[in-house]
């Protein structure tokens, strides 16, 4: 519940954005609705429920891993919730084939000599468990290639290892703050980029030599991996990148249904694992307990993406589409809250928004929460070869053309400063009048510069206006992004409802708007094969 304070002053952001919309509007190329955005204003500040849809995201369903019974509980929900606010058309639609789901189940660790201390971590996802509770001498081991690990050859068997390597340096003290937010001097820096040549590439040389060093580190890792398992290795603790308490998470094995198998890996803190290693190096006595289940599952390796619309009402618009969406999977070692809880939310509000104002729009408004955007950007890569193009072959489909945009949001918990062009120049001056009556919440930025990493490309592949916003940085690079603190706490409760209402008002213009959004130029070439 708010306190008096807050209302006085939502109430004043609301007043004072419907006066500077209509003073903007006045000398405005593009035709805003000065009364649809108040309406969205004040649903979107004053009634906001994009915290608990958030927390049902995270604290409720848990580390949503793709394919997961966590992703499974998130998506039944959002099914459950769509439904109830009345929007039509809400389903689970699969993608394709993504492969096995993963979770902890339990999850100890700790060192016991030369003394108690329970360690920061999380086990590697799609890596097994201990199968029980074991305890062991800690074997460090010095080795940078295969042949480097010979001389251990059957003395591993059961044993907890770590690897003593050179890249490992002591941790440094950093006296920048974590969360920042864009100066006004880094917007306009923003605003004066110019578009980047479409399918423009490294050159050949340069990046045929990048792949080649990758592929050998990819051979030298894998060849590692293979010995650990022969070895029967009991455990691995691996170095988990990040300081204070904080590591950035990944995978330790293949999430494939045929992938080989691996031994059991833990990542730990850098802390904790600095500290095991300075006792190896000195040659003191490490030994570690750990008790590590995890479980599998394999019996539908498919993936799906969550569906939900409000139709159209205009006879000739209707079967023309608005898209929103934001990647609904996570990492395992807290609960994805930054990374894209905070964007899925926005995105489920932004529905609730409009729904809640009784709009009826022109063009049918899809919603999409994506999966396994964290392993490549299967779900909506997946989802737009299926309804709108393949970017191998560039074969488009009939609704290729009934798609006007889709706006994505996946860039943390920071508010919308404005929104990346992708090139799309035509498209700056239309988004620049839609973002004035948001100059009092600090939206104001429209660069043409790309920004990339997340599902706006897998539309952008095929020639549809895709598009990702403008965020606050705040702590997402150095504090939340894949790590295990990245919980419900890290959420700023103030940029997600601004965050929602903006996007809910450049839905509704796009969707009532005479023309679809202006498109770029299709790729002149399908897309280069992934190697």
């Amino acid at each position: 519940m708010k306190n008096s304070k807050e209302k006085v002053h939502m109430k004043t952001l609301t007043i004072t954005g419907l006066a500077l919309c209509f003073s903007l509007s006045l000398s405005a190329q593009e035709q805003i609705n000065t009364a649809a955005v108040q309406k969205i204003r004040q649903e979107g500040l004053e009634n906001s429920k994009v915290m608990d849809i958030a927390f049902q995201i995270t604290d409720v369903a848990g580390p949503r891993l793709s394919n997961s019974p966590g992703l499974k509980r998130a998506q039944d929900w959002a099914v459950r919730q769509f439904t109830s606010w009345g929007l039509k058309n809400v389903h689970l639609e699969a993608w394709g084939q993504f492969g096995k789901g993963w979770q902890i189940d339990k999850y100890y660790a700790a060192t016991t000599l030369p003394y108690y201390h329970a360690m920061i971590g999380a086990p590697k996802a799609w890596t097994p468990g201990t199968k029980g509770a074991i305890k062991s001498e800690v074997i460090l081991i010095k080795a940078d290639t295969i042949t480097d690990l010979l001389p251990y050859k059957g003395k591993l068997a059961g044993k907890i290892v770590v690897f003593d390597q050179i890249t490992i340096q002591p941790l440094q003290n950093s006296y920048k703050p974590d969360a920042v937010r864009y100066t006004d001097a880094e917007l306009a820096k923003m605003a004066e980029a110019t578009a980047q040549p479409q399918g423009q590439r490294p050159r050949a040389g340069a990046a045929n030599n990048m792949m080649a060093q990758m592929m050998k580190m990819r051979e030298v890792r894998a060849a590692m991996a293979g010995f650990m398992q022969e070895e029967q290795v009991g455990l691995i603790l691996s170095y988990g990148r990040g300081n204070h308490g904080t590591f950035f998470t990944s995978n330790g094995a293949s999430y494939a249904l045929d992938a080989k198998p691996v031994a059991p890996e833990l990542e730990i803190s850098a802390e904790d694992y600095l500290h095991i290693l300075r006792l190896l190096r000195a040659g003191e006595k490490v030994e570690v307990e750990a008790d590590i289940r995890t479980s599998f599952y394999d019996q539908d390796p498919q993936g799906y993406n969550v569906i939900a619309e409000i139709p159209g009402t205009d006879r000739k618009l209707k079967d023309e589409v608005v898209m929103i969406g934001g990647h609904y999977d996570s990492w395992h070692s807290a609960t994805g809250a930054t990374d894209n809880a905070a964007g899925a939310a926005v995105m489920m509000e932004t529905m609730r928004i409009l729904k809640a104002i009784n709009f009826k729009p022109k063009r049918t408004i899809r919603v999409a929460l994506w999966s396994s955007e964290e392993q490549g950007l299967h779900g909506s890569r997946g989802y737009v070869a299926k309804h709108f193009g393949d970017p191998k072959t560039m074969v488009l489909t009939k609704d290729h053309k009934k798609i006007s945009a889709y706006y994505n949001l996946d860039n943390g918990t920071g508010a919308i400063r404005g929104i990346y062009l992708q090139g799309n120049t035509a498209a700056g001056p239309i988004f620049q009048d839609w973002l004035n009556p948001f100059q009092d919440l600090g939206a104001k930025t429209v660069t043409a510069a790309n920004t990339g990493g997340t599902d706006h490309q897998a539309f952008d592949a095929v020639g549809i206006p895709g598009f990702q916003f403008i965020q606050d940085p705040m702590d997402y690079n150095t504090r939340t992004h894949h790590t295990n603190q990245d919980t419900f706490d890290r959420l700023a409760e103030e940029d997600l409802k601004r965050a929602a209402t903006i996007v809910a008002s450049f839905v509704y213009h796009t969707s009532e708007r005479e023309a679809q959004i202006p498109r770029k130029e299709l790729p002149k070439a399908p897309e280069a094969p992934k190697q």
